[in-house]
């Protein structure tokens, strides 16, 4: 299981556990006996497990026993063993996990490619929010919905409110079960303030001869540069430009950044046409983002003017990481937007998603106004099926336009909901 620290992986796994008999949860920043075990090297999987059972007295029993090797980035010699244990005793139920693992797998010449399967997890989407909040019934009414049949003005209110308080925790879980449990914003307010705290804390592991300073600036250069193309120069005066772009390579192997890259879009895959000089970057989570920012609780809670909500481009934030979340946990997925410059005019399309064989352009609107010139420009050039609007309105359609509310997203766009031309 892969994702940025305090994700839920552990979690996750100790969830799944209830449907075994036996659990034995190995913690390699803290088992001593079992990373000197698994460094000793030379044995078989059914040997590493004869000893785990006698040094933590729990069967392990193929089919009955979930074996977890949590923070697993902190023995390599147990990331080698996955591949073995696959091979070798595959009757045996394993899950690894580790937050800073994508650097431990740089130091490995191989990955067991075919043997492991990597899950990759990210923080909780608006609607694991809605079912976190027992609103399952206002789930199943926006998922009902569509572009000829909208909500009704008061289920589409009721959502927008669930939206606005989402977009201010965000979706951490160990923040959304404080709000589930008291419904206190200041609480989870001091939660994320702690979480901020403790990922900055965790600079000092990514790679011991970069400065945690340096780290921490780029961090901060990225919120403060979220919704635009990234530029270096306007980082930090106090590192270069290679400083900056390895402090940023750091974090998102950390998967605390993540990149929106350029693509020319003439056909798919869209990653065949990227141009990584040009990207923007995204945090891993709008509850981090908004308290680095320091934005005031009253402005999202209860202003009428979007543009208020929407600062620091909050709004692209959410929409990129619910096409992020939406996707297939089994893969990788990758961000991408449009951009073309020329001497009398840009264009620019904040989000480009392929649905089936199409290419789709996404515009994140604050408001029902906006003439969308690069979205049209973008459709004409490369003849797409329909362009998708997104903001606080309701469902609708515009010629060749399919509206949807920003709280959809996830749902109908990247799941692939939408896939029949517009009216």
């Amino acid at each position: 299981m892969r994702g940025a620290r305090q994700v839920g992986k552990s979690s996750a796994v100790r969830h799944l556990s209830k449907r075994f008999d036996h659990f034995l949860e190995i913690n390699f920043e803290s088992d001593k006996p079992a990373k000197e075990l698994f460094a000793k090297g030379g044995l078989s999987p059914q040997e590493l497990c004869h000893h785990l059972a006698a040094i933590y007295e729990t069967p392990i029993v193929p089919g009955k026993t979930l074996l977890f090797l949590d923070e697993i980035q902190g023995s390599l010699p147990a990331i080698s063993s996955l591949r073995f244990f696959y091979e070798k005793f595959n009757e045996l139920h394993v899950v690894a996990a580790g937050s800073l693992l994508e650097f431990a797998l740089q130091e490995l010449p191989s990955f067991g490619v075919g043997r492991i399967r990597s899950i990759f997890m990210y923080p909780m989407s608006f609607f694991e929010f809605l079912s976190a909040c027992n609103h399952q019934l206002l789930a199943e009414a926006i998922q009902n919905a569509n572009c000829k049949n909208p909500l009704s003005e008061p289920v589409h209110q009721k959502a927008i409110e669930l939206l606005r308080k989402f977009l201010i925790i965000g979706g951490m879980p160990e923040v959304v079960a404080a709000y589930v449990k008291d419904n206190d914003m200041l609480s989870c307010r001091q939660i994320l303030d702690d979480l901020v705290i403790s990922l900055r804390s965790d600079f000092a592991k990514y790679k011991a001869r970069i400065p945690t300073l340096q780290i921490s600036a780029v961090f901060n250069s990225v919120a403060a540069q979220i919704g635009k193309k990234y530029i270096y120069a306007n980082a930090s005066k106090d590192y270069s430009h290679r400083q900056i772009k390895e402090g940023l390579e750091l974090l998102k192997m950390a998967g605390l950044v993540i990149p929106v890259t350029h693509t020319a879009a003439n056909g798919i895959p869209l990653g065949a046409e990227i141009d990584l000089k040009k990207q923007k970057m995204l945090m891993l989570d709008m509850g981090i983002f908004q308290r680095l920012l320091g934005l005031p609780l009253s402005d999202l809670l209860v202003s009428d003017d979007f543009s208020l909500i929407n600062k620091g481009n909050i709004a692209e934030l959410f929409v990129g990481l619910e096409l992020l979340k939406s996707g297939s946990p089994y893969e990788q997925k990758y961000l991408h937007y449009w951009h073309r410059e020329s001497k009398s005019s840009n264009a620019e399309v904040d989000f480009v998603v392929q649905i089936g064989q199409d290419i789709i352009p996404i515009e994140v609107k604050s408001s029902a106004k906006g003439v969308m010139q690069s979205m049209y420009l973008f459709m004409k050039e490369k003849c797409s099926l329909f362009g998708i609007r997104t903001s606080l309105e309701n469902f609708g359609v515009l010629p060749g336009i399919k509206i949807i509310p920003l709280y959809t997203v996830g749902e109908f766009v990247g799941r692939g909901k939408i896939i029949k031309k517009a009216d």
